[in-house]
């Protein structure tokens, strides 16, 4: 039911190509989007979908599970913290539900939303990703079109559509 609603919304969404966006939150319109991603391929497609849309915020790049969680301390040092993290979990060094569980314990940081977007379709991997806290788990297309179109529903709908708390 959801899944429909939300189809409904995002497809009545209009967004005019030519207009940079920048995406909301209360406090800073310009955070920055944090993924989380080891194969440059999905990294680049996903800034381009981006980029596509005119987006304005920063993007910042993490290229295994410890550089993910090494800015916690960044954030911490007064860097701002991201509108949304999207989170692959297929990671070298620390994984991503490893990167989701220090994220979901972190007193300040456990409500910034994350998107698990990743490869593995495994009903033990989706399981663990909720009981962890991921706001949202897609498995990534493979055709390129599809995953451009994934990319961009995203960022519509929790940069445009959901709204955050204070």
């Amino acid at each position: 039911m959801f899944a429909k609603d939300s189809a409904k919304l995002l497809s009545h969404t209009t967004i005019h190509a030519d207009t940079p966006l920048q995406l909301n939150t209360m406090d800073n319109p310009l955070n920055p989007i944090l993924i989380v991603e080891d194969r440059p391929v999905d990294l680049d497609l996903t800034k381009r979908a981006f980029q596509r849309k005119k987006i304005v915020n920063p993007i910042l790049e993490a290229r295994d599970g410890e550089e993910a969680i090494a800015y916690i301390e960044r954030w911490d040092a007064g860097e701002p913290a991201p509108i949304f993290i999207l989170l692959d979990l297929r990671l070298p060094k620390i994984n991503g539900l490893d990167v989701l569980r220090k994220l979901k314990q972190h007193p300040t940081y456990s409500s910034i939303p994350v998107i698990v977007l990743t490869t593995s379709s495994e009903d033990k991997d989706i399981e663990e990703a909720y009981r962890l806290g991921c706001n949202s788990y897609i498995v990534k297309p493979v055709e390129f079109d599809k995953f451009m179109e994934v990319a961009s529903q995203i960022e519509i709908y929790w940069c445009m559509v959901n709204t955050r708390p204070h």
